[in-house]
């Protein structure tokens, strides 16, 4: 009997957990954390660092911040947006309107995230810690945007984007054009593939005056505004190539990265949803795990 009411404990707390790991959508964290490694180890080639020494708990410090960061950003999104979630046939089984998770548990877990996030920096180094509650600003902010402006696609991007460079400042406790480069490829990246996931809540958004660049400019023009700036990102991550000075290994990545950037272009079309999770998710995913596989693997040698 006893091992049974254990057994049961277990498994309640597992689905709590799997819960929470759900509310904050973890596994997109594949988008802006294979940029965090892209940033961390290109400090360590610029202020070449020999990975024989410690360099192990930097580097945990640095994914636990990406970790409290951006299950903040997305638990407060949820918090905020409980009400209008609820009315949205397609949000209204997320975990809070659902009634899987009380409101102010998450509440609760954002503001753990927060508190955790803001005392990791402190063991990394002085600037990530005086700079962590701006990128709390930021990470936070883009959860009220969509209330008065349809550029909240860009404010979103701007969140993920301080993954490369906050990595790179964790490394060398300084900026550097390469991976400011690489924060704007992201920004424009994420805006743009953003704009797609948007076009779902189209006539929502409308309908319940909330603001994206979908509702403001119809879908076949977003999906323009989507390109415009997905071709940006491929501008930026060039252009970092050449100042950075990387390798073959490199510009296949990048070819690679691109590709793919308008290969999802392929699968939406304005009439045509359907494919939006594949172009959102699948497409995306490959694009940075792939991309930061190759830059990687040119760092590394080069270290």
């Amino acid at each position: 009997m006893e091992s049974n009411i254990k057994s049961l404990e277990l498994k309640s707390a597992l689905n709590g957990i799997k819960n929470y790991f759900s509310l904050v959508k973890f596994a997109h964290t594949i988008f802006a954390m294979p940029f965090a490694l892209i940033g961390f180890f290109y400090g360590f080639k610029m202020i070449n660092y020999d990975l024989q020494r410690p360099w192990l708990l930097l580097f945990a410090l640095v994914i636990l911040c990406m970790v409290f960061a951006r299950s903040s950003a997305m638990a407060f999104n949820r918090w905020l947006d409980a009400e209008h979630d609820a009315k949205n046939p397609r949000t209204m089984i997320r975990e809070i309107p659902a009634g899987i998770i009380p409101k102010r548990n998450a509440m609760i877990f954002v503001a753990i995230n927060c508190i955790a996030f803001l005392i990791t920096t402190y063991f990394i180094n002085t600037m990530c810690f005086f700079l962590a509650p701006v990128a709390l600003f930021v990470i936070l902010f883009y959860s009220y945007t969509k209330r008065f402006t349809a550029l909240c696609h860009l404010v979103l991007g701007l969140g993920l984007s301080l993954a490369p460079i906050g990595a790179y400042i964790a490394v060398t406790g300084q900026f550097d054009l390469v991976p400011v480069l690489f924060s704007f490829s992201v920004l424009f990246w994420v805006s743009g593939f953003d704009i797609i996931y948007a076009l779902q809540d189209e006539e929502f958004d409308k309908e319940n005056n909330l603001y994206s660049i979908p509702s403001w400019l119809g879908a076949s023009n977003a999906l323009h505004a989507s390109e415009l700036l997905h071709l940006l990102s491929a501008i930026s991550v060039i252009v970092a190539g050449m100042v950075g000075h990387f390798s073959w290994l490199y510009w296949t990545g990048v070819f690679v990265f691109v590709f793919f950037l308008f290969y999802q272009h392929t699968l939406v079309k304005p009439k045509d949803l359907s494919k939006v999770n594949k172009a959102f998710f699948s497409s995306n995913g490959i694009a940075s795990v792939v991309f930061s596989g190759f830059v990687l693997l040119d760092i590394f040698i080069n270290l």
